[in-house]
């Protein structure tokens, strides 16, 4: 039986190296799949991970119709077998809702990654409905750090270099490399204690908290 799966995690718990493998050891095995993603860090139409590996995808907007594509395709005579959906946080709660529909009446398995929470702390449209419709959800082991070195929980906006709270739900950025300055607009992973505070890296070593913040981007 189909199912539809959601795989969760902080930024740089590797969700889109795993959607890139998920695809490949699918796609190893003769199936046949579509990519999807929207705002990935490398631009429009293509699924990346921070290790340096990439993949052609389709690039999904707030009006895009998984179910429409997916049957409209399999009219056409094509062949879907699985769908990666990346970055899948931005999608809309409908979006979701189709995914769903696909897997249950196109019995079509659908493997969404995504992270749950912005950077105020609030969930995500497509991630609070994708936990509510899930058959499997799953978070990932791979632990990110907070500077301090326990486990990131929340992800952080900074700009220019300071932690914000406040604006657009979607701004694009990667997270701040540790030994660069600060970017225009970059994410920063920290624990809850330090999301709280308002204490990224760059302030902890500002005040002397900690005079060597750990080399954890």
């Amino acid at each position: 039986m189909a199912e539809l799966h959601f795989f969760t995690g902080t930024m740089d718990s590797g969700k889109s190296t795993l959607a890139l493998q998920t695809n490949h050891n699918h796609s190893a095995r003769g199936r046949v799949g579509r990519l999807f993603t929207t705002h990935d860090r490398a631009g429009q139409a293509t699924l990346s991970s921070r290790l340096g590996l990439t993949h052609e995808a389709l690039e999904v907007d707030r009006d895009f119709d998984f179910w429409r594509y997916v049957v409209h395709s399999l009219t056409q005579g094509g062949r879907i077998d699985y769908l990666i959906c990346d970055e899948a946080q931005f999608y809309t709660r409908d979006q979701i809702d189709q995914l769903a529909k696909i897997v249950d009446e196109l019995q079509i398995d659908v493997f969404a990654f995504g992270i749950l929470t912005d950077f105020r702390t609030q969930l995500f449209e497509g991630s609070a409905r994708l936990v509510e419709l899930a058959d499997r959800m799953n978070v990932l082991q791979v632990e990110a750090l907070c500077w301090c070195g326990k486990r990131a929980t929340h992800n952080a906006r900074t700009e220019n270099g300071v932690m914000v709270v406040e604006g657009d739900v979607i701004v694009v950025g990667d997270v701040d490399a540790v030994d660069q300055p600060p970017a225009e607009v970059a994410y920063e992973v920290l624990c809850r204690q330090h999301h709280r505070r308002r204490l990224t890296a760059a302030r902890a070593k500002a005040v002397s908290l900690a005079p060597e913040p750990l080399p954890f981007g």
